[in-house]
């Protein structure tokens, strides 16, 4: 895990304003737009809401459909980081407040933001064949990068994790 890079390598964090976008459906965002945003809280169905919202940018931004084997492979990744994520934020820290994604030329990233006090990390040593415990393991071995902000105005964190672009 790592907590030394708590924006992506091409973006300037939350506070330059630029490119955000504070949309909560797909339908209202334009297919450029670099980051998107949904708002969880009180949402029912979460998991697969935040799936939905993932697929939809990934339409928007050219992963979906995919051209080939490789491109489907990187698309699944990120759908499937996606519910890890939303799924432990709803299991460890009262619910997912927002997830976004922000993408540049080079990687997409994720962010859940919860207000939970606990702090994700792989399950060690990972037991393969005993239910529960893989979300972050499989977070691990999916992402290029993944870490923990903590909130400094508000109790929670926002939890990320960094895939690599298709090719």
């Amino acid at each position: 895990m790592s907590t030394t890079r708590p924006y992506a390598a091409d973006d300037r964090g939350s506070d330059s304003g630029e490119g955000e976008s504070d949309v909560s459906a797909p339908e209202r965002a334009g297919p450029d737009e670099p980051v998107r945003k949904l708002a969880l809280s009180g949402e029912s169905g979460i998991v697969p809401r935040a799936r939905d919202f993932t697929r939809q940018a990934l339409r928007d931004w050219g992963w979906l459909p995919a051209a080939n084997a490789d491109r489907r492979a990187a698309a699944e990744d990120v759908l499937l980081v996606v519910s890890e994520l939303v799924t432990n934020a709803c299991l460890h820290a009262g619910g997912p407040d927002e997830l976004r994604l922000r993408r540049n030329p080079k990687s997409l990233r994720l962010e859940v933001v919860d207000s939970g006090p606990g702090e994700p990390s792989p399950r060690t040593p990972h037991r393969a064949g005993r239910p529960g415990g893989h979300g972050m393991f499989i977070v691990q071995r999916l992402c290029l990068d993944w870490g923990v902000i903590r909130e400094t105005d508000r109790p929670g964190k926002t939890v990320w994790a960094e895939l690599a672009a298709p090719a």
